[in-house]
This record gives structure tokens, sequence and C-alpha cells, in this order.
């Protein structure tokens, strides 16, 4: 597999538990069936490792850029023997890891003062991981993490996915999950009132 182009009659492993979600919108939008056939792909359900790839039960494999992507490497594989389909830069990313609350909640002056606090925390503590990445890392090894190295590469990794951002939603990437949710019919119509930005405009004051 070298493009899209070559799916066809393949095997593709992806992650369930919601992560199948952005693979379907991608299926759906080359025109793929994920029945299997010649015609149209098969689909693995995978576990979070790359094993299925190793052991050639998959023909491409999800993976995260901060973790499998650098399992694989770790396993002996040379970033050259590698063909990576991202779905941010093809435009295919969805919305993931938000955070959700009950509209009526929101309505609800001391509950929004907390999520403010909450989210400017959280962001705060984003901020120190990454301009801290070392000792992010040995905090996760002194809670039961695995593999020093492999924790201080994540870390720098995830730091790329951050940037700058400030937890803000992204009105772009809802349009495209609201969208792919519809076309899967996972969702009957697009919500309206579906998210604010009054949380962290106010967290980020």
């Amino acid at each position: 597999i070298k493009t899209e182009a070559d799916f066809k009659g393949h095997t593709l492993g992806v992650w369930f538990f919601g992560n199948e979600y952005p693979f379907y919108a991608w299926m759906n939008k080359l025109g793929l069936k994920t029945d299997g056939g010649k015609d149209g792909v098969t689909v693995l359900k995978q576990s979070f490792d790359v094993q299925p790839l190793i052991q050639k039960q998959a023909d491409c494999i999800s993976v995260m850029t901060y973790n499998e992507y650098w399992q694989l490497i770790d396993a002996g594989y040379k970033p050259e023997q590698l063909i990576v389909f991202n779905y941010s830069a093809m435009g295919n990313d969805l919305l993931e890891d938000g955070l959700y609350a009950l509209e009526n909640k929101l309505k609800d002056p001391a509950f929004e003062d907390k999520m403010v606090r909450f989210v400017r925390a959280s962001m705060k503590g984003w901020k120190y991981a990454v301009d801290n990445s070392d000792e992010a890392a040995e905090i996760v090894m002194d809670n039961g993490g695995q593999d020093e190295n492999h924790q201080k590469r994540m870390m720098g990794e995830v730091a790329k996915l951050i940037d700058n951002a400030d937890g803000k939603l992204d009105p772009a990437t809802y349009e495209r999950t609201a969208k792919a949710l519809l076309d899967q019919k996972i969702i009957a119509k697009e919500p309206s009132g579906a998210y604010t930005t009054a949380i962290t405009d106010k967290a980020i004051k």
C-alpha cells in the first residue's frame, strides 16, 4: 500500500471504542465499502498495539504519532519503510478527547466558574509539561509508567500536537465531525447549540 488507491482488497486495522468514526468517515469519503471483498476493505478490530502489522494480520494499521508509530520504529522498522496517512493533513481528523457537560448545568454560575477554573488549570498543567518534558515523563514513571525514554519521546510528540493551543474548540473540526456522523447515520440531524466557547473564552483571559 502506497496510496489510498491501493486499499481495495486489503485488511485495515482500526481501534474501536469511538476511534472507528474518523476511519469510517475516511472510507466513506473514498467510496470504499468496509464489509470485505476485492472492491472494498476488510476491517480488523485492532488492539492498542502494532502487532497486527508485525504479524501481517493487517496491511495498514492505526497508530498515534506519539505512541504506536514509535513502537514500530522500536520494532525495527525505518521511517522510509512506512507510508503514513495523516488524518489531520488529509482533513479527515474529527473531534477527540473533549470535555462534555449537560446544557442545563452550564446555566449554573457556580458550575460554570468551576469549569473555567478547571480548564485554566488543565492548560496551565499542559504548558508546564511541555516546558518541563523530562520532569513530566518522570512523574508518569513515578506513577506506574514503563520505559522512561518512550515516555520522554511521547511527551515531545504530544507537545507538537498541543503547540500553543488553549483548549478551545475548533469550529471547522466540529463541522467536519458532525458531517461525518451524519453521513454514517450515527446521528439523524446536526444538533443546534451543541458547543460553547464561553468556558474557554473566560479561562484564557
